[in-house]
């Protein structure tokens, strides 16, 4: 049953990639599959965090955190499963620095970021993220970094940290002051 979910996550995965011909349509996914990089995201939220003050430097500070645990969350997972990344040329630091694809680490972030959004009374930023985050996921299957089904419980775990996260606020503020 496993082998047979897997074998179709596969083929509608290969339906999925795009024309390696449409080198524009192949430049703006790269793009954007790149903008989910943790690395950039915590630059990113750093900059902002030094140059914010209030619930606007609070808020970066816990989105920073977070996206540190989600990271480290989701890299035991992968290499507790060990599944492969599909086949092809794109990301060669992806599957060099990471060669499991399960589940998608990009895909969890962005969904994550978008649930603490919302978490903190920011719909339309919550609204913004969300779809930012369909998008690069998409992305990298189009790329052929990641399997459809990677992508959809990376999702599912960016929505149960997204939760996690906002219940654990109290702790983060009590434990770490001097970031908040």
């Amino acid at each position: 049953m496993i082998n047979r979910i897997l074998e179709t996550d596969k083929n509608i995965s290969n339906k999925l990639l795009v024309d390696p011909e449409q080198w524009i349509l192949k430049g703006i996914l790269s793009f954007l599959a790149h903008t989910g990089d943790s690395w950039y995201i915590e630059i990113l939220l750093f900059i902002i965090w030094l140059l914010s003050s209030g619930t606007t430097h609070t808020f970066v500070a816990y989105l920073a955190g977070s996206v540190i645990i989600q990271a480290l969350i989701v890299i035991a997972i992968k290499f507790m499963i060990k599944r492969q990344r599909p086949a092809g040329n794109w990301g060669r630091m992806y599957r060099q620095t990471d060669p499991h694809s399960f589940p998608s680490g990009h895909a969890a972030r962005a969904i994550m970021l978008s649930v603490i959004s919302f978490g903190f009374n920011l719909p339309v930023l919550g609204i913004i993220l969300l779809i930012w985050g369909m998008m690069l996921s998409l992305a990298r299957v189009a790329l052929g970094v990641h399997f459809l089904i990677d992508i959809i419980a990376g999702w599912i775990i960016g929505v149960l940290l997204g939760f996690m996260m906002l219940g654990f606020r109290p702790f983060f503020y009590e434990i770490f002051p001097f970031v908040f």
